[in-house]
C-alpha cells in the first residue's frame, strides 16, 4: 500500500471526552467511561451522564471479553483505500460486563495480525472474543480475536 493510500485509511480522531479511551488503549487497557455519581457506563464518551445528568466521570477497566453482536464483510470494500485489505470484516462486540456497550472493530487471527487475517467463515454471531490492540497511524485501536479459536 502506498503512503497516499495509507493516508486515506480511517483512523480515530480523539476529542477531549474520548482522549482517555485512546490513552488507556495505548497501554493495552480497555476502559469505558462511567458516571462517578450513578455508576452507569457510557459509550461513546461524553461530558454528561444521560441517566442522572452528572458531569462527574471515571474510567473503568473492562476484562476485554465480549461476544460478536453483528458483523459485515464488505465486497467490494466500502472505501477505495481498503481495496488491498479486502475482504475484511467489521464486527460489533457486546462487552461481557456491559451488554449495552458495543464497540466496533475487526476480528483478526491473533495479536499483531493483519486486518484481513481471520477467515470469514469463522465469524459467528455470539462468538466469544477477547480484545487485542494494534497500532494504526500512531493510535492503538482495539481489535478482537476469538476467545477459543
Amino acid at each position: 500500500m502506498s503512503d497516499d493510500d495509507h493516508a486515506a485509511l480511517l483512523s480515530p480522531v480523539p476529542d477531549d471526552d474520548g482522549a482517555p479511551f485512546w490513552q488507556y488503549a495505548a497501554r493495552g487497557e480497555l476502559r469505558i467511561q462511567a458516571c462517578a455519581d450513578c455508576g452507569e457506563l457510557r459509550f461513546p464518551p461524553r461530558p454528561c451522564c444521560p441517566h442522572c445528568h452528572s458531569f462527574a466521570s471515571e474510567w473503568r477497566r473492562m476484562s476485554g471479553r465480549g461476544r460478536v453482536w453483528s458483523y459485515v464483510v464488505p465486497h467490494p470494500p466500502l472505501l477505495p483505500a481498503y481495496a488491498a485489505q479486502a475482504p475484511y470484516n467489521a464486527i460489533v462486540v457486546e462487552l461481557a460486563e456491559a451488554p449495552r456497550i458495543r464497540l466496533v472493530g475487526n476480528l483478526v487471527s491473533g495479536p499483531g495480525a493483519p486486518l484481513n487475517s481471520a477467515p470469514v467463515e469463522r465469524i459467528r454471531i455470539g462468538a466469544r472474543v477477547q480484545v487485542v490492540f494494534a497500532e494504526t497511524d500512531g493510535v492503538c485501536v482495539p481489535r478482537w480475536i476469538l476467545d477459543r479459536p
